[in-house]
């Protein structure tokens, strides 16, 4: 029977089963592994096999804590598929829509608050379905990633537009081919980075929330669309229904398209294994601040002015020098004289492959084995407040990370606001207690890869009332240099908004006064 806690929301998750053994092994693995402490979940398969040995293997499945319903497949047609590519057609697509179908009816008639709808052919995250259900979304997949033709790129199970649109666009609006794959490549790039992201169609690991199920969402066909695939139908329904949808990229699955992919189904359960398993490491009281900047050529900018501000608050430092041809490196041995200072200098600077440079810094960060690691660039200027209670707030065992926010000065006086230049409104991770069992992935982006790893948003964290001030917009100087900059390095704005590039050298920006010590 499964779990009856009334405590607990219930989740059916469900599958249409047409599978390889030894795909079906990995598939059923994952789901016995599923993590399950604010939810229950119960199963469904539908049994479509023809092969006796997987049949078997599905008449077996078992989970403590759930309920498992396996009922037999009764239509005809069988899927075919080999190393090159899976072979679909009209039939076996209705066959499965009206599978899935079934699968929602019991969901609903069974009062299920969720039902997780997901291929036989994914390996999925042990927390997917508690991560998913938190977002609060009707409709959203988690991402995965696969080669559709042997030689193709790797490309997702979402899509923007139509049948497999991957391309940004308003109605209406004509493209280059160029503009196309620029706009395509960082739409696939934003996928990538941890997050939740609205898009126009979505399938195969689908959480869906019981208001969507009785908005009557399904994946019948729509015979006056000439679009093919029930998920295509199901999600055109959606979008009619008013459902929006969305894909979630913090846990992406792993997808067994060929049977050449089964070598690779152990090391991401053994990754998983190793998330699922991390013990946070914290010290009650005594913890200390090591700063990590990157420099270059900083001696007449606002290197001094940033260090004394740190001065006697800070207990360690680590500072990568990228190239710097002036005095940089001495203004930091002077001011920092008082304690342990580790300087590495790049003989080459790494600055146009900026996550090469970000990982560097790191490695050489941890290496001194900090309590927290303060990350701020030579040009960023924390508020004089947030030390009067650091000690308390980094000896608070309830927190890994702080938050700032972050203003881009546009004189000495005064900061930029409008549609492009709006960091301060959100809090972004400048403070983070170093975990040293915690694996730490990076946006491998060459450009706007961030600070910190991609990957701490698992991490406890508190948004403090201290600002940040970036002072690297501040004058037309740096303003003129920063443009050139990301015109030679992001000439296509594949990594950053091109109409905020633009925006960079506007003659009557809106610009709002800073007030020292102001609570927004």
């Amino acid at each position: 029977m499964g779990d009856k806690n009334p405590d607990k929301q219930r989740v059916l998750a469900g599958s249409p089963v047409y599978q390889k053994p030894e795909i079906l092994e990995a598939f059923l693995a994952s789901l016995k592994n599923l993590l399950s402490r604010g939810i229950s979940i119960d199963f469904m398969f539908v049994d479509d096999n023809v092969n006796e040995a997987s049949s078997r293997m599905l008449a077996a499945f078992q989970r403590e804590g759930s309920s498992v319903l396996t009922v037999r497949g009764e239509e005809k047609g069988q899927y075919l598929c080999n190393e090159e590519s899976h072979a679909w057609n009209g039939s076996l697509m209705l066959k499965v829509a009206n599978y899935k179908n079934a699968i929602i009816r019991h969901a609903i008639q069974n009062g299920y608050d969720f039902l997780f709808l997901v291929d036989s052919d994914l390996i999925i995250h042990p927390t997917l379905i508690e991560h998913l259900k938190i977002l609060r979304k009707d409709i959203v997949s988690e991402i995965f990633w696969s080669r559709w033709h042997n030689g193709k790129p790797l490309e997702p199970n979402v899509w923007l537009f139509d049948e497999y649109d991957l391309v940004p666009k308003t109605p209406g609006e004509e493209l280059t081919e160029k503009e196309k794959e620029t706009r395509q490549r960082k739409f696939l790039n934003q996928l990538k980075v941890p997050g939740v992201y609205e898009v126009g169609g979505l399938g195969a690991c689908t959480l869906l929330s019981r208001n969507a199920l009785l908005k009557n969402v399904n994946f019948s066909p729509i015979k006056n669309l000439t679009i093919w695939g029930e998920d295509r139908f199901f999600c055109v329904r959606a979008a009619v229904l008013g459902l929006d949808l969305f894909v979630d990229t913090h846990y992406p699955a792993y997808h067994i398209y060929r049977e050449s992919d089964l070598p690779g189904v152990s090391a991401y359960v053994e990754k998983n294994a190793a998330d699922v398993s991390f013990v946070r490491e914290y010290k009650e009281t005594g913890n200390k601040i090591t700063l990590s900047m990157i420099v270059k050529d900083e001696e007449h900018r606002y290197l001094r002015r940033v260090l004394e501000g740190l001065k006697g608050h800070i207990d360690e430092a680590v500072i990568i020098d990228d190239g710097s041809t002036d005095d940089t490196v001495g203004i930091c041995k002077r001011i920092l004289t008082d304690i342990p200072l580790r300087v590495v200098e790049n003989k080459e600077s790494l600055f146009s492959n900026e996550s090469a440079l970000r990982k560097r810094q790191w490695d050489e960060t941890v290496k001194t084995k900090p309590d927290w690691i303060l990350n701020l660039d030579a040009d960023e200027l924390l508020e004089d407040n947030f030390w009067e209670s650091v000690q308390g707030q980094i000896d608070d065992t309830d927190y890994d990370m702080y938050c700032f926010r972050l203003y881009d000065m546009w004189n000495a006086t005064h900061y930029r606001e409008d549609e492009h230049w709006n960091a301060h409104r959100s809090y972004r991770p400048f403070l983070l207690r170093y975990q040293p069992a915690f694996r730490y992935l990076w946006n491998e982006s060459s450009q706007h890869c961030g600070r910190f790893p991609m990957n701490l948003f698992s991490f406890r964290k508190s948004d403090a009332a201290a600002r940040v001030q970036h002072l690297g917009w501040a004058t037309e100087e740096d303003r003129e240099a920063k443009f050139k900059r990301y015109q030679a390095l992001d000439p296509d704005a594949v990594y950053g908004s091109k109409a905020q590039y633009d925006s960079i050298l506007d003659a009557s920006p809106n610009l709002v006064k800073w007030e020292a010590g102001a609570a927004e």
